[in-house]
């Protein structure tokens, strides 16, 4: 039986000074990408998928956005999925105790 994969990357994403918001919002809302920060002309995003082609193909779409520089994966990480489900139960306990 062959193990489910999900794969996570992080990638910074360089834009020009004045549309970083703008770009960040519209990274917001594309299916599998979040944004986790932003500075005057970088944006650091977390983008998952089934697969590794999934990040690549979202990647290249970020990169041809208006006002989008450059993006640049910086980590990729393949997590079985019962992983994947155990980060993300992590994450969202540590939010809960956060807030």
């Amino acid at each position: 039986m062959s193990e489910s994969r999900h794969h996570v990357s992080s990638a910074v994403v360089i834009t020009r000074p004045e549309l970083t918001e703008d770009v960040a919002a519209r990274l917001a809302v594309i299916d599998g990408v979040e944004v986790h920060a932003t500075g005057a002309g970088k944006i650091v995003v977390v983008i998952e998928g089934p697969h590794s082609g999934v990040l690549g193909e979202t990647l290249i779409g970020i990169s041809g956005m208006d006002g989008v520089l450059a993006a640049h994966m910086v980590f990729e990480q393949a997590l079985v999925f019962e992983q994947a489900l155990e980060m993300k139960e992590t994450i969202d306990d540590d939010r809960t105790h956060a807030a």
